[in-house]
């Protein structure tokens, strides 16, 4: 059995460069999302709702895996005990099998270009996202 390591240690380098990078175009993306709910079915009255939107709604279904791998990386990147090295591993081919390769992915993906064509941070995420997920970790 392989010691653990720090998740500060060089194997986790890829995993703690790409986590804030997909926090924040998850982020983007809900709002997008929030906007074209509201184009469809009016304004959402208060946080609860949409909230309560966000946890059952169809629409926002797509970001909510997403933002079960967000937790994930969390509990391996800020664990108190140390992590293997093939926890880093694991968790990059994840990234990449559910960004890129899934249904998902497809939606992600697809949502990302669209709102990338007019945000210009979401088009640097996207490019800087993609060339981690084609590295190694």
């Amino acid at each position: 059995m392989t010691a653990g390591l720090p998740a500060t240690d060089p194997t986790f380098a890829t995993l703690r460069e790409f986590r804030p990078l997909l926090l924040k175009a998850h982020k983007i993306l809900m709002e997008a999302e929030k906007e074209a709910y509201e184009a469809t079915y009016g304004p959402i009255a208060h946080k609860g709702e949409y909230l309560r939107l966000v946890l059952n709604h169809e629409q926002f279904s797509w970001l909510r895996p997403i933002s079960q791998f967000i937790v994930q990386m969390d509990e391996v990147l800020m664990a108190k005990q140390p992590q293997p090295a093939e926890k880093a591993v694991e968790l990059h081919d994840q990234a990449r099998h559910l960004l890129q390769e899934t249904e998902i992915g497809q939606a992600f993906q697809q949502q990302v270009a669209a709102v990338a064509s007019t945000n210009p941070e979401m088009a640097a995420l996207a490019l800087r996202m993609a060339e981690l997920l084609s590295s190694e970790p």
